[in-house]
């Protein structure tokens, strides 16, 4: 009997603009290429640029790119690769990520990226962010850009857009958690050595992630959290650990963490709970209680406030199990 044949890898085409950055242009090749799901590749990286050949980049080398625009025809996901400084778009680039759209692929830019996206028309009327040193350009260029100068990435509807620099990873986490789920990408970031997943969702949604933390001082408390996420922590509890008032623990946490302690608290308990829904056959009371979020029902609310998928939808789509969970452990999603 014929075995079935493995799933092909989701096919990422990255194209460098000239002069492109080597980080930007890195990124994605570093973070999807760690990708495995059920022992294959997860994605396939193809670097291809809107001339083959030596592309200059912005630190004064030359990169060897094989590929011209014809990758993108062959691409699931385009992604389009900054130059760390406003440029004028490349018309050969321009059309190229027009067709992908055209053709329903999903469109990404890092950094300045955004400006090619921006000249095809993609983001009119949509959320769309840049590195924040070229903002004011971008919506000096384009006004019709819903322009939110103060995220690390934004996704509306297929199209996702990062600022500059270290942003870029995080975008990349947000698309493979996107398409393979939490689990995936929090043992991407693990083997890649970078912050964990912050919050996303599925394409057809819009959201924002948390800033990056800006100093440690209650890194120990945050840790100590995580590993009793399944108890009902509170805001005293949190300040008894870190040996400071409530009111000195809100503000250093704010500080450092850009959210309150309890924003904080909650935005983990629900990648915690997605993680058992991936990983786990267990009934969605026990979810609940082992992230800490009580009941099925306050369970359900959040998954759904948060992907738009109920729990039960959301394991079927992204369980890493082979086989979704059977109904009877479903009952309250």
């Amino acid at each position: 009997m014929p075995q079935p044949q493995a799933l092909a890898p989701h096919r990422i085409a990255v194209i460098a603009p000239s002069p492109v950055s080597m980080f930007n242009l890195a990124i994605p090749e570093m973070l999807f290429g760690k990708v495995e799901v059920d022992g294959r590749p997860g994605y396939e990286v193809i670097i291809c640029a809107a001339e083959p050949g030596p592309v200059p980049t912005s630190g004064g080398l030359d990169l060897y790119v094989r590929r011209g625009l014809d990758a993108v025809r062959e691409a699931d996901t385009v992604v389009v690769a900054g130059t760390g400084a406003p440029y004028e778009p490349d018309a050969r680039i321009v059309a190229a990520v027009k067709e992908a759209a055209a053709d329903g692929k999903r469109v990404a830019s890092l950094c300045t990226g955004a400006f090619q996206l921006a000249e095809a028309g993609l983001l009119a009327g949509r959320r769309a962010t840049t590195y924040w040193a070229h903002a004011e350009e971008l919506r000096r260029r384009y006004p019709e850009v819903d322009l939110q100068g103060d995220v690390l990435y934004v996704q509306d509807g297929p199209y996702v857009t990062s600022s500059g620099y270290a942003a870029g990873i995080d975008l990349c986490l947000h698309v493979i958690r996107t398409d393979y789920g939490a689990a995936v990408a929090n043992e991407v970031a693990r083997r890649a050595l970078v912050a964990p997943v912050r919050p996303g969702g599925q394409t057809q949604f819009t959201h924002t992630p948390l800033p990056p933390e800006r100093g440690n001082a209650c890194s120990d408390t945050r840790g100590w959290a995580m590993r009793h996420l399944d108890q009902p922590l509170t805001l005293t509890d949190l300040a008894r650990h870190a040996g400071v008032s409530v009111r000195t623990l809100t503000r250093r946490f704010r500080a450092e963490s850009g959210v309150s302690p309890l924003q904080w608290l909650l935005h983990q308990r629900i990648e915690r709970a997605k993680e058992l829904l991936e990983t786990t056959t267990l009934p969605m009371d026990q979810v609940a209680r082992a992230s800490g979020l009580g009941t099925a029902d306050s369970l359900r609310a959040h998954v759904v406030r948060r992907t738009g998928l109920t729990p039960s939808a959301y394991r079927t789509q992204f369980s890493r199990l082979g086989t979704a969970a059977s109904a009877d452990t479903s009952s309250a999603a």
